[in-house]
């Protein structure tokens, strides 16, 4: 089964946002050397914590940087853009890089009623995702759209795998469009599985996926130990739980500070943080082998995507590494494996 990687560019405390991105096309490059199959980038807007903002942008620097990984989005939010400059972005992509650009497509809008302003759309802007779907792959399929006179340059003829990420609606309207499924753990696991199980069952064949293809996507830390695992999880679970309890999404800080100032959270935000620190896969190579093969058997998937952040950088690295060794992808960087 292939095995990827997601990396949302996340800031830590006392370093620069540019150290975020360039750390990120080092990751791709680590990651392509170790022989995952796909590096992808995420589209966050005005978060102070992520550096992420432009996502095909660093998939163009990600891409010119490495030479094998399939490279791509998890995902480009639609309802922030136009089909129509989606389509023309992606088509340069695929075009500089052939073979090598996947298109991971989200509904959700900004974070805020201010940026949703910024951007030019609201919070209605996500019940329009499907339709905007359907034009976006229509510039690359010939398909019918609002605008056929209108052509994006040069994506026509071009074939740009797209993927949807399942929130809300997500796994049905994949399913509609004939596009492959992004999926993870967000509302327990037998949610997870009913939607991987309906998606599979009313998949409709389109020209970009004659074949349901699902991904189930999670955070996996590998480590010597099983509490230093722990530890690569407590930096990005601090963040969590300060954003849904102060609305603000902060910097990833040091599992040391966190573990010191943890006792003294409030009950609301020591409740939170408990839970972000639950549901993901973690441990010595030996742990991770074993709880990937039950997720992997309940969710039977094409392929898993890998989601990992902390501040450590180096324990990142190496938990990625480890990774390799228990899932057998290291070795396999000679090649990409085909679609």
């Amino acid at each position: 089964m292939p095995f990827s990687v997601l990396d949302r560019s996340r800031t830590r405390q006392g370093h620069p946002e540019a150290e975020a991105l360039r750390d990120t096309v080092g990751l791709a490059r680590h990651a392509e050397a170790l022989g995952y199959h796909r590096f992808w980038v995420s589209e966050h807007h005005s978060v102070p914590g992520v550096a992420g903002s432009a996502p095909t942008v660093l998939a163009a620097a990600v891409a010119s940087a490495t030479s094998r990984i399939r490279v791509g989005t998890g995902g480009v939010m639609l309802p922030n853009h136009r089909p129509l400059v989606v389509a023309e972005q992606f088509g340069v992509l695929e075009a500089l890089f052939p073979g090598r650009i996947d298109m991971g497509l989200g509904r959700s809008v900004g974070f805020t009623d201010g940026i949703r302003r910024a951007l030019g759309t609201d919070k209605a802007a996500a019940d329009s995702f499907a339709s905007q779907l359907a034009e976006l792959t229509a510039y690359f399929t010939g398909g019918p759209r609002s605008h056929p006179q209108v052509h994006a340059r040069p994506a026509e003829g071009l074939r740009v795998p797209a993927f949807v990420l399942a929130t809300g609606a997500g796994a049905d309207i994949a399913a509609r469009a004939g596009l492959a499924l992004v999926i993870a753990d967000l509302r327990g696991r037998d949610a997870m599985r009913d939607a991987i199980e309906r998606y599979r069952a009313t998949f409709e064949p389109s020209p970009l996926w004659p074949h349901p293809y699902v991904i189930v996507s999670g955070t996996v830390a590998v480590a010597e130990t099983s509490e230093a695992a722990r530890r690569l999880l407590l930096p990005e679970a601090w963040s969590l739980a300060h954003s849904r309890t102060h609305g603000v999404f902060p910097p990833l800080e040091p599992a040391e500070s966190i573990t010191a100032r943890a006792p003294a959270l409030p009950p609301k935000q020591r409740a939170s943080y408990e839970a972000a620190l639950t549901g993901h896969i973690h441990g010595t190579e030996s742990e991770v082998a074993a709880q990937l093969d039950t997720l992997l058997t309940q969710t039977t998937p094409d392929e898993f995507l890998v989601t990992t952040s902390t501040y450590d950088r180096e324990a990142l690295l190496e938990s990625y590494e480890r990774l390799a060794g228990v899932v057998g992808v290291r070795g396999r960087g000679e090649r990409v494996p085909g679609r």
